[in-house]
């Protein structure tokens, strides 16, 4: 059974909603080794280890590149693009995100780079398809 490609934008906002948290994960885990600082959460930064410093990297990025893809995403979902390069663009964005907080993690910088590269050209894509599909 094949998912509408409306269907696979719409849920593909979701997953990279939600891949925004899943370097936290990390950050909690490394505070509460640290000694959580309830009344100064953000000053203790320098006290975790680099996994999660690099942790809390990712996920600050994971923000600033979801207000982007979604805006595309949803752009395509308004404008109607029903094409399978779309649903592998938004697919491939949510991998790439995915990719990137672990490569961060682990500290592999090309990889990360690589998979930032296929983040946003895939959120370029979707932009691309939809002013296509507006124009038409």
């Amino acid at each position: 059974m094949q998912f509408p490609v409306s269907a696979i934008l719409l849920y593909a906002i979701v997953a990279a909603a939600v891949l925004i948290y899943v370097p936290f994960l990390l950050v909690g885990y490394a505070r509460a080794q640290v000694g959580y600082d309830v009344s100064a959460p953000r000053a203790m930064f320098d006290k975790l280890p680099p996994y999660a410093q690099r942790a809390t990297w990712a996920h600050q990025n994971s923000f600033e590149t979801f207000m982007v893809f979604a805006a595309a995403a949803l752009m395509a979902y308004a404008t109607g693009v029903d094409s399978d390069l779309a649903a592998w663009a938004a697919l491939a964005f949510v991998a790439a995100r995915l990719l990137y907080s672990v490569f961060y993690i682990a500290n592999v910088p090309l990889g990360r780079s690589l998979m930032f590269g296929i983040g946003t050209l895939s959120t370029g894509t979707l932009f691309v398809l939809s002013l296509l599909a507006a124009s038409s």
